[in-house]
């Protein structure tokens, strides 16, 4: 977008068209970030960094049919690849650490198993479709538009998500637990 204000202050109008957009969804971008990464601290620079990305697409958003899952579908790319990145480091940092490092006889596992805890164990595909459906309580068409994806497999990883949530929390929960649990968690920063 050329920053030159033309005649008619048509820079102007985009920016307080992108002023009201960022009001109305960075805080829920920044949760969705805080889900799909784990990272509380990261979450609102990712959030930041994905409304600049949209600001200099801004003509190409604004003319979008869905602006806001087009900016859902901007932070969950740059999740995907700041997790990538996160997980390619620690294979460095452990192949480092490998020739270093005594062996245990097990893993030390906890007793109790958090709901963020368990969505970082998901796939990404997974935990974005349980985090759309049952934090942001999305349709599954606006989550299959928002992941590029079609409904059947926002339908399917849903379902296998929430079942292996279920199964890495433990039989207690029913699946509205996990659902209420899933949305609370988003909640809170």
């Amino acid at each position: 977008m050329d920053r030159t204000d033309p005649p008619g202050g048509a820079v102007a109008d985009a920016a307080a068209e992108f002023h009201a957009f960022f009001e109305q969804h960075h805080a829920a971008l920044a949760r969705l970030a805080h889900l799909l990464t784990g990272d509380a601290d990261g979450a609102d620079d990712l959030a930041a960094d994905a409304l600049l990305a949209l600001w200099h697409r801004w003509d190409r958003v604004r003319a979008a049919e869905h602006p806001a899952a087009y900016a859902r579908g901007v932070v969950a790319n740059m999740a995907r690849s700041r997790i990538r990145s996160a997980v390619r480091e620690r294979r460095r940092v452990t192949l480092f650490w490998a020739g270093h490092s005594e062996q245990t006889e097990g893993p030390d596992v906890a007793a109790v198993v958090d709901v963020r805890e368990a969505l970082r164990g998901l796939p990404f595909r997974k935990r974005a479709c349980v985090v759309l459906r049952h934090a942001f309580d999305l349709p599954e068409k606006d989550v299959a538009r928002t992941l590029g994806i079609s409904v059947g497999t926002v339908k399917s990883q849903t379902s296998k998500g929430m079942a292996e949530l279920q199964r890495l929390i433990g039989p207690q929960p029913a699946r509205q637990h996990i659902q209420m649990t899933v949305a609370d968690a988003g909640g809170r920063s």
